[in-house]
Order: C-alpha cells, then structure tokens, then sequence
C-alpha cells in the first residue's frame, strides 16, 4: 500500500482506471458521451484551480508574514512554483473543457454573446467571470509571481511592485469565484 500511495502518478492511474470502470459499469443509466467526459474533467480541473486558488489565499499568503525568513526559501523555492504550475494550467484546462462543453452542446455562442435565454445567459455570466479569471492568472498573477519567486530576474523594486498587483489579481478571482460557482449550479444545462 505504501508503494501504491507513495507514487502520486500511480494514484492518479488507478484514480483514472477506477472511474473509467464506474463509468461502464453505469454507463446503461448514465450516458458516457463527450459531453459527460467533458464535464467531469472540467469539474476535476475546476476543483485543481479553485482549490489551489483557495490554499493561496487562505493558507500561504496569510502565512507567509509568520514564517521565519530562513524558512521562507523552502516555499518560494519549491512548494510556490509546483503550485503555480498547476494552478495555471488548472485554470487553462477549466476553461478550455468548459467552452468545449458549451459549443459541443450547441449554446457557445449564445452564452458568450448573452443573446440565449435565461440559464443560457446566466452559464454565459459564468464562463466570462472564468475567462477573466483565467486572463488574471495567466496575464497577471502568473507574470507577477515569476518575479516574486525569482523565476525571472527582477529588481528589489520590480518585485515590490508586483506582489500587491498579484494579490489584487488573486482576491479578484477569489471574490469572481462566488458568483461563478452559482451561475454554475444554477444553470442546469444538459
């Protein structure tokens, strides 16, 4: 069991192996389609994105202030840049499978352009409130953090300037993320 969960690639396997298998084993009652594959991966990179975006804003950034300057390398060194990889193309893939959805299913444009009706407009809301949050990971957040982490080569004072633009551009997401999540839920799109 050990060599099993120690390996997170082999968990992720078994993880995708398992669902593959409720997938068929349910498959007469519960369509296995593009779309139900579509929507399951955009719930799974949905979750890596929003609850990465949650550990930064509620765990590592209130944290940070308290952790010993000799121990501050250990998470911008290390743990900071696997995060932000992740967060990223989490928020790249979320996005991408959720327009795939949307115009697989016919009502891409309608949403996009606010001309459906009701739900369609209300998941429309929802995908621009996810595409500006996607621009302010990848044209805000992510520049930003490359500078903080030293990733690039940055002055004392570049730096300086790009550590409360990042956090303005995280907490814009994390307030976004609310409505988002309920125009989400509420929709109800087949």
């Amino acid at each position: 069991m050990a060599k099993l969960f120690g390996n997170l690639h082999l968990v992720l396997a078994v993880g995708l192996v398992f669902a593959i298998a409720v997938m068929m084993a349910f498959a007469p009652s519960a369509t296995v389609d593009a779309n139900s594959v579509l929507r399951w991966l955009h719930l799974f990179f949905g979750v890596l994105w929003i609850g990465l975006l949650y550990y930064l804003n509620f765990v590592q950034v209130p944290t940070m202030p308290k952790i010993p300057a000799e121990l501050k390398k250990g998470v911008t060194g290390y743990i900071a840049p696997n995060v932000f990889f992740f967060f990223r193309y989490g928020a790249l893939l979320t996005v991408l499978t959720g327009l795939a959805i949307a115009f697989i299913a016919g009502y891409g444009h309608q949403a996009l352009t606010f001309s459906g009706e009701g739900n369609v407009n209300l998941i429309g809301l929802g995908m621009w409130l996810a595409i500006i949050m996607f621009l302010n990971v990848w044209l805000i957040i992510w520049p930003a953090q490359k500078k903080i982490l030293g990733i690039v080569e940055a002055s004392d004072e570049e730096k300086a300037k790009a550590a409360p633009r990042a956090l303005i551009a995280s907490r814009t997401n994390l307030l976004l993320s609310l409505p988002m999540f309920y125009t989400m839920v509420s929709a109800n799109l087949g």
